[in-house]
């Protein structure tokens, strides 16, 4: 059983400053895959910006995200998109590469890997 944390993840990795740093690890990979890069519009600009914003309130920091864009309906907003195994994989590789570049302690990095893994599988729809 998990014992439940004084600190939010969001806290306990520095807050802001560590997940814009995920997001430019990862979207820097996204901007040269062949498999991610057509799903994507040409400025990742916005995406980055929203991808910061959603990670920073799932793990527990301010709810700008939902403020600004709504609840995340994450499989409504990715439906538009044809995301198989492929892209599913690529993904995933991306941001498990820029978590464990992220330099956080074991326990915090393996919960969000399993959350990506997870997550990621939920989206493929074709």
């Amino acid at each position: 059983m998990k014992t439940p944390r004084s600190q939010s993840v969001y806290d306990l990795v520095g807050g802001t400053p560590w997940f814009e740093a995920l997001i430019e690890h990862f979207y820097d990979a996204v901007d040269t895959d062949p498999v991610l890069r057509p799903l994507y519009p040409d400025d990742l600009t916005e995406s980055r910006s929203h991808m910061v914003g959603f990670l920073q309130q799932y793990w527990g920091g301010p709810a700008t995200y939902s403020e600004q864009r709504g609840h995340p309906r994450l499989r409504m907003r990715h439906a538009p998109f044809a995301i198989g195994p492929a892209e599913r994989d690529a993904w995933f590789q991306h941001m498990a590469a820029a978590v464990r570049a992220g330099g956080l302690a074991p326990d915090i990095e393996a919960e969000m890997i399993a959350y990506f893994e997870m997550a990621t599988t939920h989206m493929i729809n074709v």
